[in-house]
């Protein structure tokens, strides 16, 4: 099956020095880039030295060591690679939406490079799975390829996997409604279109990764943590320009960051006009 595209889609996976998508470090992605109107994807692969401790926890999952990353570059001196590579790409991942997309715009954050998501849809094919048939990426690749996975956690491996699950996943659901909790009824939900899966893979009630902002139900955006807890993100940043300075320099995420940046000129615009 060949994806129905009219851009980009990159599908990729990061290895970490732990699970703190602000605190930790990549030790290692791989892309695979799939253009419209091409048939073979493109590969990149790289090694990444953390310059930071990599957690017994994480080494035990892929097995990446400090001795493997000695002589390997660091994400600054890559990043710019990485970046051009993706390009304009659309993102799709397994768990990507809460892991990878936030890790990678961090990363990119701390080098000067402004990753910006705004344009760019993005497809957790994780997502497509748990709520069609909640398992693993093991699970996903026996269930829907009939096929074992071999190098669990190696990235490239991974992003093999998910290539192929997704692709298993377009031709097992297509014209198979779906149900929500409320008994709501999307038909055709899951199928070869990078506009339906990036709806169909987020939860748009949430806005970060981090869960710090979140739509309500009127669709405003507001905080979803501390004093200001439900109230609207955008007016009280401007009135209260002490809890902006704060939420800019302490350790949000990137993307919060951006976010708060772009509601508040928004916001101050529409005051003025």
């Amino acid at each position: 099956m060949e994806f129905s595209l009219e851009r980009d889609l990159c599908f990729f996976d990061v290895e970490a020095t732990g699970l703190n998508v602000v605190r930790d470090r990549i030790v290692q992605i791989a892309i695979v880039k799939y253009s419209p109107n091409t048939s073979e994807p493109t590969e990149l692969v790289q090694l990444i030295n953390p310059g930071i401790p990599i957690s017994e926890e994480a080494m035990n999952v892929h097995g990446i060591t400090p001795k493997d990353l000695a002589n390997k570059p660091t994400f600054e001196q890559v990043a710019q690679k990485i970046y051009d590579f993706i390009g304009n790409a659309d993102l799709a991942g397994y768990n990507s939406n809460r892991f990878d997309v936030p890790m990678l715009m961090e990363e990119f954050a701390r080098v000067g490079i402004e990753f910006s998501m705004e344009r760019r849809r993005t497809i957790d094919v994780q997502r497509i799975f748990y709520k069609m048939e909640p398992r693993t990426l093991k699970a996903a690749l026996q269930f829907y390829c009939q096929k074992d996975l071999v190098d669990a956690h190696d990235a490239l491996a991974d992003v093999k996997a998910t290539v192929d699950v997704l692709k298993g996943q377009l031709e097992k659901y297509n014209g198979v409604s779906f149900k929500d909790a409320d008994d709501n009824v999307m038909e055709d939900a899951v199928k070869n279109d990078m506009q339906a899966l990036h709806d169909f893979t987020n939860d748009f009630k949430t806005i970060d990764a981090t869960q710090r902002l979140k739509y309500n139900a009127d669709g405003v955006i507001v905080f979803n943590f501390g004093k200001y807890v439900g109230k609207p993100a955008a007016e009280v940043l401007s009135k209260d320009k002490q809890y902006y300075n704060w939420i800019l320099n302490k350790e949000f995420s990137s993307q919060v960051k951006q976010i708060v940046k772009q509601i508040v000129k928004d916001y101050e615009k529409k005051q003025g006009e």
